[in-house]
């Protein structure tokens, strides 16, 4: 294990018990990073800290493990119940490291009051009261028509007093029949919390079941000659039916299940949640989760069941995922425990029509995910996403809208360039990039005295027209060349700007302060900014050279030859830019050019055709 100093946390992981349960690491200021489960705690817990794995970690737990100051443990009797705490914690905290759900204290839930007389309306807060709740939906609007059909078939009350204690009269829901009358004592409590069943049956999906249920009293009423209640149960029959009519088919089978997609982008994820019931399609809901950059879609997959189902007393007898999870026994033991029905399974199918409802449930993620991630765009004055991401990466404290790249380009250490290229809110702005012919190199390449003088140069000038400074400076190379970049800005003293080198063997990134390279995912929107701009400076740095030792070739070949002046190889240099060029030239097109008559054209062709045309390509 890693030699750790003498602390907290070195005693914390000498004395973790070989037991199952959730381990919570804490920074210096007590805050929590991560909350994790283990079937050993010590085993689990130290290896965070053991050289040997750090690759399969990925720079993100990398990242949170150099900040743990502490690990706190909450041992548990079972596996089991470590998952469920886990979830917990992760609700209650929502450490930065975890898959977290986003924004769900936003989502609304149905309320099925704890009561004599319960009432069902919906809510934004869950409160331990007793009461049952049903959701979250994130579609609030639907969730309100669910409810206002709901309260058109089944005559629950909606009024807000305390019964029977309370003293009031009929209103005019009873009236219209949308009530039973509670409160003068029409109804009975048993009779009126059948009715209550029914209608968070109909509310759950089980439809058929009401149905068959109506059916049975509505002929037992007519058989009593109690035709008025025989007729409300056949209008409830009829308005079911209708309102079952509307909904898609998507299986044969009446198994309630629910079926689960994911999409994925950066460091979000969206899941979606199909609810079938009876066959068809009833409901849909989705939530965005954060945190999920280095995470395998069966660990988010994992995550997010735990969170969702942690939230809602509804759970189906199936759950279909996309993919194999490592724990779905875990937690299909877990919802067995939570669910009405017996025993619930978690599984996969990659085929038949099963498969076909998952692909319906990924690609509604999908689009979800790319609804949001425009909305976003829109919505934080079109500042891209990934601009965002690279803030959250880097850990800058503010967005990098403008960011300036600065590259060095030289051919066998003569005529050595410097690019800076500009990208504002992820888009290049050519008209700001500059070109510096740095005259430093004395033909001899230095890419750190070089980018010491670019970097000089173009704060300085920054400064003195009194332009902003860009949010972050992006240097191609790797620790050497930011220690150049940096050294520069300090002899300005100018601090405060981010700085970063990007390198390109494996596209470490390099930080001030930092002893090791934060290296993201391929994937990364971050990353792919920053290289789309090294690539830009490079090519610019490149074009640049190539450009100014075509011009120096060009001069120095016509030093030579008889009646070709400066003004004339001024005028070649301006008509033809290179040697190469002015070579493949027809007598013609030299004639063509000012202070050029048909024979000078045809002498200069007959000393231009020995020549060697072979020219190299410039090079970092």
């Amino acid at each position: 294990m890693t030699e750790l100093p003498e602390s907290p946390l070195r005693l914390t992981l000498e004395v973790l018990p070989n037991k199952p349960g959730v381990y919570l690491m804490r920074d210096a200021t007590a805050k929590i990073l991560y909350v994790g489960k283990a079937k050993n705690l010590r085993s689990r817990v130290r290896s965070y800290f053991q050289k040997a794995g750090v690759a399969e970690r990925g720079p993100r737990i990398e990242l949170m493990v150099a900040r743990v100051h502490d690990v706190d443990c909450i041992v548990t009797e079972t596996e089991q119940e470590a998952l469920i705490l886990e979830a917990v914690q992760i609700k209650a905290h929502r450490p930065r490291y975890n898959i977290n759900l986003k924004d769900d204290k936003k989502y609304p839930f149905i309320r099925i009051t704890d009561e004599p007389y319960p009432r069902i309306v919906w809510t934004r807060d869950t409160e331990a009261d007793g009461s049952r709740y049903l959701g979250p939906y994130s579609n609030a609007r639907q969730m309100r028509m669910m409810l206002d059909v709901m309260h058109k078939i089944f005559p629950v009350r909606s009024c807000r007093y305390d019964l029977p204690d309370a003293k009031v009269k009929l209103c005019m829901e009873f009236q219209i029949r949308r009530c039973e009358g509670p409160c003068e004592d029409l109804v009975s409590a048993e009779q009126y919390r059948d009715t209550v069943s029914q209608a968070v049956r109909f509310l759950k999906g089980d439809k058929a079941g009401v149905i068959r249920e109506l059916k049975t009293r509505m002929e037992q009423a007519a058989g009593d000659q109690r035709f008025e209640q025989a007729a409300r149960h056949r209008d409830q029959i009829r308005a079911l039916e209708h309102y079952r009519s509307h909904q898609t088919m998507m299986l044969d089978e009446n198994v309630v299940r629910d079926v689960i997609g994911l999409a994925r982008h950066d460091d979000e994820a969206c899941c979606t949640v199909l609810e079938i019931r009876e066959g068809r399609l009833v409901g849909e809901k989705h939530h965005f989760l954060g945190g999920v950059m280095e995470s395998t879609d069966a660990e988010i997959l994992s995550a997010f069941l735990r969170q969702f189902y942690l939230q809602t007393d509804f759970v189906p007898r199936e759950i279909h995922v996309s993919q194999e999870l490592p724990d779905a026994e875990d937690i299909a033991r877990w919802l067995s425990g939570k669910s009405e029905y017996n025993r619930v399974e978690v599984a996969a199918y990659q085929r038949g029509v099963k498969a076909h409802a998952q692909d319906m449930a990924d690609l509604n993620a999908r689009h979800l995910m790319e609804e949001r991630r425009l909305k976003r765009d829109a919505q934080s004055d079109r500042v891209p996403q990934s601009v965002i991401s690279l803030q959250r990466d880097l850990a800058l404290d503010e967005l990098p809208r403008r960011i300036e790249g600065v590259d060095i380009s030289n051919f066998q250490g003569s005529d050595t360039v410097g690019s800076l290229v500009v990208m504002i809110d992820g888009k290049p702005r050519r008209s700001e990039y500059r070109h510096f012919r740095v005259r430093s190199s004395d033909g001899a390449p230095d890419d750190f005295a070089s980018i010491f003088e670019v970097v000089t140069r173009r704060f300085r000038g920054l400064r003195e027209r009194g332009e902003s400074y860009p949010d972050l400076l992006m240097i191609d190379g790797g620790k050497g060349q930011l220690s150049s970049a940096l050294a520069a800005l300090s002899e300005l003293g100018i601090d405060g700007i981010p700085v970063v080198g990007l390198a390109k063997r494996l596209e470490e990134i390099f930080q001030p302060n930092e002893p090791l390279p934060l290296i993201l995912p391929r994937a990364s929107a971050s990353l792919r900014m920053l290289q789309v701009l090294r690539d830009e400076a490079h090519r610019f740095a490149v074009s640049y050279h190539r450009k100014l030792r075509g011009k120096r070739t060009l001069s120095s070949g016509l030093d030579e030859i008889p009646g070709i002046g400066p003004k004339r190889r001024q005028a070649l240099l301006q008509e033809f830019g290179s040697m190469r060029r002015l070579q493949q030239a027809e007598v013609e097109e030299i004639a063509g050019v000012k202070g050029f008559s048909q024979k000078l054209a045809q002498e200069l062709k007959s000393h231009l055709q020995p020549e060697s045309t072979e020219q190299g390509e410039p090079h970092e």
